[in-house]
């Protein structure tokens, strides 16, 4: 794979094969203003995205909630607004975080240095047994060598902890002194998701909402808008889901 033209390319996605970042041609569209539902997360992640293109201090982000709620899109979104300010993101899969110490060299070297980098990894989660996330601790806390100043981790998950919590991982915490101890097991699975600095919750969204996202999918409808949230709320009841990803998809099938 060619060398990365940053100057002309927004995002790439890591491809373990080659050892090699691939440019992305087709990047989503999608813009802030169509996430609905999420404005405090939205403000919230602008600030943080924002400051670290001023070179301010800025967090490593955790999106965490509900399937569907815009966790993934946010991201993306924040690249369209702000990629003509210098922000870039690469696109790094679960099951190639072995690879992000080179990720992160490369970012960290030659013409990359003139650009601030998102490094996205979307449905970030450990099972049990995993130790991948010892390479993901290097990155946001760096080792004996600092993290580069123009790398920031924004991750997406289902889990606010990013691995499983289970009942007998609580058996072994303790109140010692007034203070609450956990056991070695919970303190594992606290200290990673703790490196996050900036934690961002998203939660499903209500009729209304989802209604307005259906009707950003049909800005021109001239037909029964009252018939149209009826069968937007029936295709969304069948799923159990009324979510931005829902009203997508509605959109996609009522028009085929």
């Amino acid at each position: 794979m060619q060398k990365i033209d940053w100057n002309n390319t927004l995002a790439a996605i890591w491809r373990a094969k080659y050892s090699a970042l691939k440019p992305v041609r087709r990047l989503d569209p999608i813009g802030l203003d169509q996430l609905l539902g999420v404005d405090m997360q939205k403000q919230q992640l602008v600030d943080n995205t924002e400051q670290f293109l001023r070179g301010q201090p800025a967090n490593h982000a955790l999106l965490w909630g509900a399937r569907g709620t815009g966790k993934s899109s946010l991201i993306k979104a924040l690249l369209n607004r702000y990629g003509e300010s210098g922000l870039r993101c690469v696109e790094v899969n679960l099951r190639d975080l072995d690879d992000l110490p080179e990720i992160v060299d490369l970012l960290d070297s030659g013409d990359a240095r003139g650009y601030r980098f998102i490094l996205f990894c979307d449905d970030l989660t450990f099972e049990p047994g995993d130790d991948r996330y010892k390479e993901l601790k290097t990155v946001l806390a760096g080792s004996l060598e600092l993290p580069p100043d123009n790398v920031l981790l924004y991750a997406t998950s289902n889990r606010r902890h990013l691995i499983p919590e289970r009942a007998e991982d609580n058996q072994h915490t303790r109140i010692v002194g007034g203070e609450l101890h956990h056991g070695d097991n919970v303190e594992e699975t606290l200290s990673l998701a703790d490196r996050f600095g900036l934690w961002l919750s998203f939660y499903p969204a209500n009729w209304d909402i989802y209604l307005r996202m259906v009707d950003q999918h049909f800005p021109d409808f001239e037909g029964d808008r009252t018939g149209l949230h009826t069968a937007a709320k029936q295709f969304a009841m069948l799923r159990a889901s009324h979510s931005g990803r829902t009203a997508q998809q509605f959109y996609l099938d009522y028009t085929r």
